[in-house]
């Protein structure tokens, strides 16, 4: 290919002798451009050690869309990985940015949206029969890419009273920047309750249960915390939570059991999924919004940090809103399975997820921030089956579909295949397709089977312009 193209600028430097010469030349040229044109198209892989590549669902890229994040884990579904690399777009090449050691694990990593550096999951050091990884035992780690190696902690946790505000008491998960870089939001779940077991039905403590938390890294000096426990750990922001959940949500109201798969809106918003009772009492998931005030670190109605019995309490002026009803649909809640996250688009004026239309197809629907009416956006025939990103411009939204990458556009509802369908052989993991910053670009990965077994490999493909 190399050879074509240097033919290409030959041919332009000798000039026309004479009309028909000409005529070729530029007949070759253009034949040869569309060739150039054709392959530079195509989907690229980036990445071919003989080990996994998970990304995960959003922020892989790097400010700049020159580097793409990623662990090493072997599949999505078991925390075993050790490593943070980046792979270079251009020149492929590979870097380790954290190794983590005495038997621990990390994975799960994002990028910063303006700085270098990435944050992800960090399993205990060192893990033991009694305190192995799990929901309620793991935390968040920073890592400056000038510095590699050295990882800052994200979030203090105390296992043991006394509490502290500022620090939470169980494991935080999926750790993505707000828009401007100055909070980090993340799911999380209790040890404290965790280990208390089941509540009665009446009068009990707070069980274990999901829900969204926020860490403020800017204007915080850091948490520290007593070493009333072995696993206690001091951290570098000041963290809350700004959900609420009850134990039993009562039928038919917007009490939620669990809270997970938050997004940003922008820094003063986050929006995110409830497991709500339909008036029949069978639980399902609908679309909600935490409104956060300017400062996270006053308590509300509970303290900051909770008690034995009850679970950390989100800070004064959080406003909990929910945004879908959708109990009297054929297929009632937005589906959790593919799993995906709610993600606003550019301008926060949109939220997008997925749920089934009335035929039990997965399609990719919007709704204001501030509530109203649903809008279907896709009509295929096929379901979605990934997580999704929007472009930086607002006018698509990236994911997967019947096997292959896809863009939708968010006005006409039109999907566009970029790769290959199932009958290719490795189709594309239907965990994440993320556009770069640029827009340019889908990140995604693909099972590549070779000599040294089949591993999910990182590849990108590029987008045309709207």
């Amino acid at each position: 290919m190399k050879r074509e193209r240097c033919g290409v600028i030959a041919l332009a430097d000798r000039g026309p002798q004479n009309f028909r010469l000409m005529s070729v030349s530029v007949a070759r040229g253009l034949l040869l451009a569309f060739v150039v044109a054709a392959m530079s198209a195509a989907e690229r892989q980036l990445t071919h050690a003989p080990h996994g590549h998970v990304l995960t669902n959003v922020n892989v890229w790097s400010p700049d869309s020159r580097w793409i994040v990623y662990d090493v884990r072997t599949v999505d579904s078991v925390f075993e990985g050790t490593r943070i690399e980046q792979v270079n777009v251009d020149t492929g090449e590979v870097q380790v940015l954290y190794a983590a050691k005495n038997g621990a694990a990390c994975g799960v990593v994002t990028y910063h949206p303006h700085e270098p550096k990435v944050i992800f999951i960090h399993g205990p050091e060192p893990p033991t029969p009694d305190w192995s990884y799990g929901a309620s035992r793991r935390r968040g780690a920073i890592v400056d890419t000038r510095r590699p190696g050295e990882a800052r902690p994200l979030d203090a946790m105390t296992y043991a009273p006394p509490f502290v505000p500022g620090a939470l008491r169980g494991g935080s998960h999926v750790h993505v920047y707000s828009p401007d870089g100055v909070a980090v939001s993340y799911t999380y779940e209790d040890e404290v309750l965790a280990r208390r077991g089941p509540a009665a039905e009446s009068g009990g403590h707070d069980v274990n249960q999901r829900n969204v938390g926020v860490t403020l890294l800017s204007g915080s000096h850091g948490v520290r915390v007593p070493p009333t426990h072995p696993r206690n750990h001091a951290g570098d922001g000041f963290s809350v939570l700004v959900t609420r959940t009850v134990n039993r949500p009562r039928p038919g109201s917007d009490d939620i059991s669990r809270a997970f798969e938050e997004g940003w809106i922008d820094r003063r918003a986050l929006a995110f999924l409830g497991q709500v009772a339909g008036p029949d009492g069978r639980e399902h998931a609908e679309v909600f919004v935490a409104e956060l005030p300017e400062d996270l670190m006053q308590p509300g109605e509970g303290p900051l940090e909770g008690t034995t019995d009850r679970r950390p309490a989100p800070p004064r002026g959080v406003s909990q809103r929910r945004l879908t009803f959708t109990a009297e649909r054929a297929f009632p809640g937005v589906v959790t399975a593919p799993r995906h996250w709610v993600r606003a688009s550019p301008d926060a004026t949109q939220l997008a997820f997925l749920m089934k239309d009335d035929t039990g197809v997965v399609q990719l629907w919007t709704v204001s921030r501030r509530g109203g009416g649903l809008r279907q956006v896709t009509r295929n025939p096929a379901g979605i089956t990934s997580a999704f990103t929007w472009s930086p411009d607002g006018r698509r939204i990236a994911h997967t579909l019947d096997g292959a990458v896809c863009t939708t556009d968010i006005a006409t509802g039109r999907t566009e295949r970029l790769t290959g369908g199932r009958t290719d052989a490795g189709s594309p993991e239907p965990l994440a397709c993320v556009f770069s910053p640029a827009g340019r670009h889908i990140a995604f990965t693909r099972r590549v089977t070779t000599v040294d077994g089949t591993f999910a490999q990182v590849c990108v493909v590029p987008v045309s312009p709207p």
